[in-house]
């Protein structure tokens, strides 16, 4: 069951209470970008194990086989993602590039859950405390 889906359930259940929606997921997404292990490998600036420049070998074909995603939030934070493929003969970039994005995906629930439960646990402002906020006076007591 995907997201979407699991969305749907909520709503045909009538449950309406302040949530993260998929939609609130995307709307917080600015930006992804995708890569390879090899990618990675290749933009290095040297590939002697003990980090001094040396020959630029081949990245091992099994670098390929392991994808990246990393998406920006709208606040600047980054979530990443990856997924790796067994075969060789399986690997396909755009699939890779795809699971890669939900498994980043499914670390910003977490980040938003906890955005709004933190925003649900602030006690309200009434009328009558902001007016004693702002003439600097004790808040009524209730």
């Amino acid at each position: 069951m995907n997201d979407q889906q699991i969305e749907q359930d909520i709503q045909a259940k009538g449950l309406a209470a302040p949530r993260v929606t998929p939609t609130d997921i995307e709307a917080e997404i600015t930006g992804g970008f995708f890569f390879t292990a090899a990618d990675g490998y290749n933009a290095a600036p040297c590939h002697d194990p003990n980090g001094q420049p040396g020959e630029v070998l081949p990245p091992p074909q099994s670098l390929g086989l392991l994808t990246f995603c990393v998406l920006t939030l709208r606040n600047g934070f980054t979530v990443t993602g990856e997924s790796a493929c067994a075969s060789p003969e399986n690997f396909d970039a755009e699939i890779g590039r795809k699971i890669a994005r939900q498994n980043a995906v499914a670390k910003v629930w977490p980040l938003l859950g906890f955005r709004l439960r933190d925003k649900l646990a602030r006690p309200v402002l009434t009328d009558a405390d902001a007016a004693a906020d702002l003439s600097g006076t004790p808040r009524p007591i209730a």
